[in-house]
């Protein structure tokens, strides 16, 4: 066969086969492979069709006329009676040679005809002129002639069919609504031409915001997100964010959005400076209606417009309050630092055999003037997401080993004190050299001080963190991993890991010793350690029961509130020269850490 088409549009079109006999559809499959076509859908159940069509939306339908349960002229039927499918392109493939099938086919609104035996020759060149066709008419009914995006009347379509999938499929999507503010201004004073060149621009900046390898952390994977964006009238664009984890990943690409359009665009040869108003809506929080979800974020840009523009707004109150929330916290986390509402708590690591200290972990904590003590669990995702958490982390790293120089000073040259290591931080190019300058200026030993990494962090790109973690090693400091058991690390990588700890999760702790299957998952954790040769310490102690079960089960050190709570580096060096030990008779409150 040396007839192939290369047009890449036509090469990846859907196209779906519908016939009872697997065979028929394997040939004529291989066939269109031996043209460069690739991208197939296979249905030999014919009362399954319309569910597969309407799951799949193909390009075009190859389909045999008799079926057993529901024959071509049935689906046929069917197909040209729903409007989506109105227009679909049908070619009909049947050994039936009579002029009645022939007619009555035609009539039912068949695109095209073909016999058994297919002929390969005629097979191709019939389905390259049907989806030529159909391209061509795509173009002029679903793409803007300005942009070249998808126009309305697509995403009414696209937008039906992803909100279906995402409902089916439990996940969230967001929808932006961007109109450029006083857009009409731009035509009236420069002429619909240079109009025209600042939508294109515009259009060509939003895809810019969403390929951003910081934004497809957030959206959805796997999406085709260049055809995600559509023109809708005038100056304005609707974004469809599929499989977004929270409504806050929306409001980082409005964020982005608004940024870049505020760069000055070129029309005939003058500068021209825009900002742009974008609604949001999300689904589920907001329904699942498509014209109610439209009309939501229709309000919400006009909402922003009558306001001034240049901004973005959430339809719902409840998300906006929400996010709103989260912009002021984060305000004032970037003035945190030069505030000094920083400071670090400390909790013991005890060791269980001995039933003293031997060491500590350093917590950071917030306290804001206005609001109190703010919890970790709060600002500490955010200091990940704007990168506050390099100079936070940067302060605790500092701090640390300032107060490790002083507790060595008494004496205790055997003391550890661990410090957290967030994701954003390890990456750091300068995390390496800015360790070393920090350790060298305090003339600290190094292998009394221990980083704490979770070990979802290492199993990202854990080859390049392994290399980073020996590069650790060599300067002397101590490893450990953080929530062990929490991040489904494989133990092929474990056994390979320059570690010396393992930090057995509160989460396994917490049912010890009444619940049989945790018993099973700390004792197995702690003979995995002792085997690899790791340090282990369990988190959360509470009771004197926990503390016998671990000490029987011959971990080495815990943390909890059965020892002591996190406390300032006052109450901590008290605790150091009271020499204070714990036994499993000791009467402590239990408290939840």
């Amino acid at each position: 066969m040396d007839i192939k088409f290369h047009n890449p549009d036509l090469s990846s079109a859907k196209i779906m086969m519908i016939d009872d006999e697997p065979i028929n559809m394997e040939i004529v499959q291989a066939l269109l492979e031996d043209a460069g076509y690739s991208n197939f859908i296979v249905e030999d159940q014919p009362l399954r069709a319309m569910e597969t069509l309407n799951n799949t939306h193909p390009d075009m339908l190859i389909l045999d006329l008799m079926m057993p349960g529901k024959d071509g002229f049935q689906l046929l039927k069917e197909i040209r009676s729903h409007e989506r499918y109105e227009h679909l392109p049908v070619i009909i493939l049947t050994s039936a040679n009579d002029n009645d099938s022939k007619l009555r086919v035609l009539e039912l609104g068949a695109t095209d005809l073909l016999f058994k035996p297919v002929d390969p020759t005629e097979l191709i060149l019939r389905v390259y002129n049907t989806l030529s066709s159909k391209s061509y008419l795509d173009q002029l009914a679903y793409y803007d002639a300005v942009t070249h995006l998808p126009n309305s009347r697509m995403f009414q379509e696209h937008f039906e069919w992803v909100l279906k999938k995402s409902h089916r499929h439990e996940d969230r999507l967001a929808i932006l609504n961007i109109s450029l503010d006083d857009f009409s201004r731009i035509n009236a004073a420069m002429g619909h031409k240079e109009g025209d060149s600042i939508l294109r621009q515009t259009a060509e900046l939003i895809q810019q915001v969403v390929r951003d390898s910081d934004v497809l952390a957030c959206v959805g994977r796997g999406a085709n997100r260049n055809a995600n964006l559509y023109r809708s009238e005038n100056g304005a664009f609707m974004l469809l964010l599929e499989r977004i984890q929270r409504p806050e990943d929306a409001a980082l690409v409005a964020e982005r959005i608004l940024d870049a359009i505020k760069q000055p665009l070129i029309a005939a040869d003058t500068e021209v400076y825009l900002t742009c108003s974008i609604g949001i809506v999300t689904h589920p929080e907001e329904g699942n209606d498509p014209n109610t979800l439209v009309r939501l974020v229709n309000t919400a840009r006009d909402y922003v417009k009558t306001n001034g523009g240049n901004a973005f707004q959430f339809s719902s109150s409840v998300i906006d309050m929400s996010y709103r929330n989260r912009l002021d916290m984060e305000s004032r986390l970037r003035k945190a630092l030069e505030r000094e509402e920083f400071k670090l708590y400390y909790q013991p690591k005890v060791d269980l055999s001995s039933g003293r200290i031997c060491g500590a972990e350093a917590l950071l904590r917030w306290f804001n003037g206005d609001q109190g003590m703010i919890s970790p669990l709060e600002f500490i995702p955010i200091a990940e997401e704007t990168g506050l958490i390099i100079p936070i982390g940067k302060w605790v790293l500092e701090t640390t080993c300032d107060q490790l120089k002083r507790w060595s000073s008494l004496g205790n040259n055997n003391f550890q004190l661990s410090a957290n290591v967030s994701a954003r931080q390890f990456q750091e190019p300068n995390f390496v050299t800015d360790l070393e300058r920090i350790i060298a200026s305090r003339s600290i030993n190094p292998k009394t001080l221990t980083l704490e990494l979770t070990e979802s962090l290492l199993m990202q790109d854990i080859e390049q963190n392994i290399k980073l973690m020996s590069m650790l090693k060599a300067m002397g400091l101590k490893l450990s991993i953080d929530d062990f058991g929490t991040g489904y690390s494989s133990l092929a990588y474990l056994k390979t890991l320059p570690v010396d700890e393992l930090k057995i999760d509160r989460s396994f702790i917490i049912d010890v010793p009444q619940k049989e299957d945790s018993c099973a998952i700390v004792s197995t954790i702690i003979y995995l350690a002792r085997k690899l040769g790791f340090h282990t310490v369990a988190e959360g102690i509470e009771t004197s029961e926990q503390f016998e079960f671990l000490r029987r089960e011959q971990c080495e050190q815990f943390q909890g509130y059965y020892f002591s709570k996190p406390v300032p580096a006052s109450d901590f060096t008290e605790l150091l020269l009271s020499e204070r030990k714990v036994t499993a008779q000791d009467d402590h409150e239990n408290n939840n850490e």
